[in-house]
């Protein structure tokens, strides 16, 4: 089986902390599926991501990305990943059209081709008559969505999301993941996601790793995963057992 995000022992401990953030975890997430990488605040989620885009640096253990080195040819990862950071990542003073023109001329897109990419997906996620009004107006539902047509528009073979659905609408929420699922069986589309809502995870996800301080306690197929542990009727309660009650800040 080929594996489009594969990491092995990777350590990660911040200048001045206590505790590792990442404790040795090893992951493989198959190509070709829609991976979700669940986890209490803290547990290492992040870390891991902004490992595999390049933002944090690798310095213990191996990871790699579509047969890639992390730590050694990020500059090509970097123009096969498309990334949708939970924090939304684009300019309120642009339109959502500039906004997106903007970043598909990062990737190298330009002219017709550029221009044809942002109208298909303004269309499709329903954004065509608010195009050309300032992000800043937009609902929460809506900055979301731009978010996510940005981190596509240069057709990634593997997509990171963390927390793509965070504060949106019930629609938008439908919308997006309704997406998600096409992109990934009609386009082929690897994508990696993060959430905190389970129910979501569970209906979205082929299969699933549980990272919690700084290790991986469990990973699989989600059905599987709650049918094998004692009473658990859905990946929300398989997760409460695992990572426990506690709230983490």
């Amino acid at each position: 089986m080929a594996f489009i995000v594969d990491i092995q022992e990777v350590y990660k401990t911040y200048h001045g902390a206590l505790e590792p953030s990442l404790n040795g975890i090893s992951v493989q997430i198959p190509q070709g599926k829609i991976f979700g990488f669940l986890g209490p605040n803290g547990a290492g989620k992040t870390t891991t991501l902004s490992i595999l885009c390049g933002i944090v640096r690798l310095v213990q253990g191996k990871a790699m990305v579509a047969g890639k080195s992390v730590q050694h040819e990020m500059n090509d990862i970097r123009k096969l990943i498309g990334v949708v950071p939970q924090d939304i990542a684009i300019f309120p003073s642009l339109t959502g059209r500039e906004n997106l023109a903007y970043f598909g001329n990062l990737y190298g897109l330009r002219g017709k081709i550029l221009e044809d990419k942002i109208n298909h997906y303004l269309s499709k996620f329903g954004l065509s008559h608010n195009a050309d009004k300032q992000v800043s107006q937009y609902s929460g539902g809506m900055k979301r969505r731009i978010n996510l047509i940005a981190g596509i528009l240069h057709d990634p073979i593997l997509l990171i999301l963390d927390e793509p659905t965070v504060g949106v609408d019930v629609q938008s929420r439908k919308m997006i993941n309704d997406f998600l699922k096409s992109y990934n069986s009609e386009a082929g589309v690897s994508i990696l996601y993060t959430s905190h809502m389970m129910d979501e995870a569970e209906k979205l996800c082929d299969e699933v790793a549980i990272i919690d301080q700084g290790k991986i306690i469990i990973s699989g197929i989600p059905q599987q995963l709650i049918e094998a542990q004692p009473n658990c009727g859905s990946l929300e309660e398989l997760f409460i057992q695992l990572t426990g009650h506690s709230v983490r800040d």
